[in-house]
């Protein structure tokens, strides 16, 4: 077979959309007719979009001057947090970031927790907030 025609061929049939959307059967698809609902992704796939995730996520905060001061364990908490709820909801964390504004870790922490945010995610909002409020990250 030759990979690079057939390559070709299928970008040119199939068409890129990097959104998720319903083939022609309804089956959900991305990418190059990528069928995710029968063939789902690889480990290495999932990896590698882990990888891009966290470079996203970290280029955004770094705009933040705030999340530049915090030391590595705390900008982590911040990553985290922004990853599973997105920048601009984590922006709203008004009291959380005067907390940390101010160096008050036990009150970030309990801002962290006194949150719809923490009542979702439960154990992970613990350990955290725990993280924020130490500075310090146990039983990796």
């Amino acid at each position: 077979m030759n990979r690079q025609l057939l390559r070709s061929q299928l970008e040119r049939h199939e068409g890129l959309r990097l959104e998720p959307y319903k083939d022609t059967v309804g089956k959900l698809t991305i990418g190059y007719g990528r069928n995710i609902e029968d063939n789902g992704i690889s480990r290495d796939e999932a990896d590698f979009m882990l990888d891009n995730d966290i470079d996203s996520i970290e280029s955004e905060l770094r705009r933040l001057p705030a999340y530049n001061a915090l030391c590595a364990s705390r900008q982590t908490v911040i990553a985290n947090m922004a990853f599973n709820m997105g920048v601009p909801t984590l922006l709203q964390f008004r009291k959380m970031w005067a907390a940390i504004d101010s160096m008050d870790w036990a009150r970030a922490a309990a801002e962290m927790m006194d949150s719809r945010w923490a009542r979702q995610v439960g154990n992970r909002a613990v350990e955290l907030s725990e993280i924020m409020r130490s500075g310090e990250v146990s039983g990796v």
